[in-house]
């Protein structure tokens, strides 16, 4: 297992998709495939995988578990992999970061509790995190949702996780409030303890960056991993023309990727790869349905003003 220095998450981090057969049955080949061109990106932290990008609530635990053994034998001598932590209930989320740090995880990626949508207090939050760690000794981010979610912890919250947690290492914060999301930047990483902001806020990325996140975690890094850490070098630079030549380069795939409904931002990213020729299919589990075709074009259209397919759909290398 390859550790975080400091067991702090950091930089840039993406969240691979799982590729399935026409049967929605697992296409390991293509998964294998998927985390080594991923892998091979320069600059990466680590990756994160049975998380939203691949398809998690549609996955049983044996499928998590192989998900966590193939990613482990593909990427595990070169790269920490985050491991998901996805259930309404804590003594499931124990269990699930049990299996993680034993299958050879580095961190654990902690989702909200769904019954949160219906109401939360900071006891709640505090004993479902305690009993999560309690389980597994690995540094854990906490996945900040918005706070309209009713998932999302207030800023009071976060406090007392951190200071009663010690395993909260991370946030991955897909906080849509600018004020909030800068005010939690600037009062977790200047902690006497400091916890590190990651942002997810992917249609937004370059924004994000310059509060001072020290990472990113993106499904969207599954397509366009060497943008985002050219983009993320470039913003720790403090080369700002640069960063924004980059972002320019990112935002009509961000556009297509992140457009309603939000669902479907995973399934657009494995049209892309299909459409790069880095996948076979591009199949999602149901509720989620195939695209139709003029999605599809948009999708392409996103590629070709990126500058990642010529006119004709032909790959081209990222510039």
């Amino acid at each position: 297992m390859i550790r975080f220095k400091n067991d702090m998450p950091h930089g840039v981090i993406p969240a691979v998709l799982l590729p399935f057969h026409d049967d929605f049955s697992i296409d390991e080949a293509s998964f294998r495939s998927h985390l080594r061109d991923v892998a091979a990106v320069e600059g990466l932290s680590a990756v994160t995988v049975n998380a939203h990008s691949t398809e998690v609530a549609s996955c049983t635990a044996d499928e998590q578990r192989r998900v966590l053994e193939i990613t482990t034998e593909e990427v595990g001598d070169r790269l920490p992999i985050v491991h998901g932590v996805w259930a309404d209930g804590s003594l499931e989320a124990a269990r699930i970061a049990e299996r993680a740090q034993a299958g050879g995880s580095s961190a654990l990626l902690v989702f909200p509790p769904a019954p949160f949508t219906l109401g939360q207090n900071a006891d709640m939050a505090i004993a479902h995190f305690k009993t999560i760690a309690a389980a597994s000794d690995l540094p854990i981010i906490l996945f900040q949702y918005p706070l309209a979610t009713g998932q999302g912890y207030p800023l009071a919250t976060l406090t007392r996780l951190m200071d009663e947690v010690p395993s909260i290492r991370a946030i991955k914060d897909w906080t849509q409030s600018v004020q909030q999301h800068e005010t939690q930047v600037r009062v977790l990483q200047s902690r006497s303890r400091p916890v590190n902001v990651l942002s997810t806020n992917s249609a937004w990325l370059f924004s994000s960056l310059v509060l001072g996140c020290n990472g990113l975690l993106s499904g969207s890094g599954s397509v366009i991993a060497d943008l985002q850490a050219r983009l993320f070098r470039a913003v720790q630079a403090d080369d700002l023309a640069e960063a924004r030549r980059i972002n320019d380069q990112i935002n009509p795939i961000a556009s297509v990727f992140y457009s309603d409904p939000f669902v479907d931002m995973h399934n657009r990213m494995k049209e892309a790869l299909v459409l790069l020729g880095k996948l076979p299919r591009a199949v999602v589990r149901p509720p989620l349905v195939k695209l139709k075709e003029p999605e599809i074009a948009r999708i392409r259209q996103g590629l070709i003003d990126a500058g990642l397919l010529d006119a004709s759909g032909k790959r081209r290398e990222a510039a």
